[in-house]
């Protein structure tokens, strides 16, 4: 009996570790599975709270999330994703910490970020800010709901993206535009009378618009009517409809795996993307406009604050640098900046940063949206920055405030030119052709 009771304490305490809502609550679970259905076709207005079970902070968030989602209940719709669980949505929104909160309002396809408080009382009021601008804007005639247009001949009630970001191949454009592209191709063959298609087809439209926007362009989703362009479809093997294939430069086209949702579409999309993606180019410091043009693109910053080439000459540099490069790969998906600088080149940046003269090399990631940066305080091997960037992904690492509240200023240097560093020449003094005089002779 005794380890019955045991199992079964066992069972209680993992399910209140991983449940923080309950069906009794007025916040509703959304999955993966229920997510476009809930959400995406929705023409509420949602506040979703994307979390992890384990976190502290999500768990002080959740009887205030309780309170505002019975206060908002018949208003705003109120939701929680346990994004430690569904990785794919946290990571189709940026989820990077935790809890995040987003609101989907008329744009559904880009949900804005939540600013305000984590009372009750302030999310309440955040909530009901955003749907007087929902409302407001309906008003002035500009589009609400899910902000997807309906298809022709679409299936199932949905709606969907525009059909524009969906590329129309034929057997005319199909090799220049896929086939020769260093992109990747996520490729439908339909036909028009095919229900299934039909179905898929508002699902493909959505996935389309978002992937493109995600990726800037690097992933595509392309169309062929496989009751047309037979040839495309002989030369494919394509037996029924819809078929989607996955088409890389230089690999043979392999069947699309996924589920058919636009989740599950932009998911496996992203997945594309981050295998098909170079590492991020690792930069030197030799100027403003290299922090600008690169922080301010990414969420993260990473910069590294290495010895000076005196003290580590040019092949103990390049080890330090080879080690940036192999996390910048491995954290690639995330698309942060990697930065570096030599010790002392960029005074103002380490003051700011806290680094503060010693140390080297060190490590700092930067948020430059929020003015906020994390400082490392393990080793500078793979393992310890593998620890220290992992800690930041889930929202666990600690964080301070950029020294001013602004980035420093950033100095205009040389780039290293690869070499071995070279103590400066002392000048000779010829004393030949001065005149001393003799007193001073004789002391010489």
């Amino acid at each position: 009996m005794g380890p019955l009771l045991l199992g079964l304490l066992g069972c209680s305490l993992l399910v209140s570790v991983r449940a923080l809502y309950s069906p009794s609550d007025d916040v509703i679970e959304l999955t993966p599975s229920n997510f476009n259905k809930e959400v995406i076709q929705s023409d509420s207005l949602w506040l979703v709270e994307f979390y992890a079970p384990w976190c502290g902070h999500c768990k002080n968030l959740a009887p205030e999330w309780k309170k505002a989602a019975s206060a908002l209940k018949g208003i705003v719709k109120v939701g929680a994703v346990d994004a430690d669980q569904h990785q794919s949505l946290g990571g189709q929104y940026g989820v990077r910490g935790f809890p995040t909160i987003k609101v989907f309002g008329a744009n559904k396809n880009k949900p804005e970020e939540y600013q305000g408080g984590r009372s009750s009382q302030a999310i309440v009021d955040g909530a009901m800010s955003a749907l007087r601008a929902l409302v407001k804007d309906r008003l002035a005639g500009k589009s609400g709901g899910s902000s997807y247009s309906k298809q022709s001949g679409g299936g199932g009630g949905g709606s969907g993206g525009s059909k524009k970001d969906v590329v129309e191949l034929t057997d005319d454009n199909f090799d220049e535009m896929v086939l020769n592209s260093d992109d990747v191709w996520l490729v439908e063959f339909f036909a028009p009378w095919c229900g299934h298609c039909k179905n898929l087809e508002p699902e493909w439209a959505a996935a389309a618009t978002s992937v493109k926007e995600q990726t800037n362009g690097k992933v595509h989703l392309g169309a062929v009517d496989a009751t047309v362009h037979q040839g495309l479809a002989s030369r494919y093997g394509i037996r029924g409809f819809p078929t989607i294939k996955v088409f890389r430069k230089g690999e043979e086209p392999q069947d699309y795996q996924g589920g058919r949702s636009r989740d599950d579409i932009i998911a496996q999309a992203m997945d594309l993307f981050a295998d098909n993606a170079p590492a991020p180019e690792l930069l030197e410091i030799v100027n403003e406009d290299t922090v600008k043009s690169t922080c301010e693109e990414s969420q993260l910053c990473v910069i590294a604050v290495l010895p000076h080439i005196l003290d580590t000459g040019a092949s103990g540099r390049n080890d330090y640098l080879d080690v940036m490069m192999k996390m910048a790969d491995k954290y690639k998906k995330k698309m942060w900046s990697w930065l570096w600088t030599e010790a002392g080149a960029q005074m103002e940046l380490e003051a700011s940063l806290g680094i503060g003269g010693f140390g080297y090399p060190a490590m700092a990631a930067i948020n430059t949206r929020k003015m906020k940066f994390a400082l490392m305080r393990g080793s500078f091997s793979e393992t310890g920055i593998h620890e220290f960037l992992r800690e930041l992904s889930v929202g666990r690492g600690s964080t301070a405030t950029l020294g001013g509240g602004a980035m420093p200023k950033i100095s205009t240097v040389e780039p290293w030119d690869g070499k071995d560093g070279q103590l400066p020449v002392e000048e000779e003094y010829d004393l030949s052709d001065v005149d001393l005089d003799d007193d001073f002779k004789d002391e010489l």
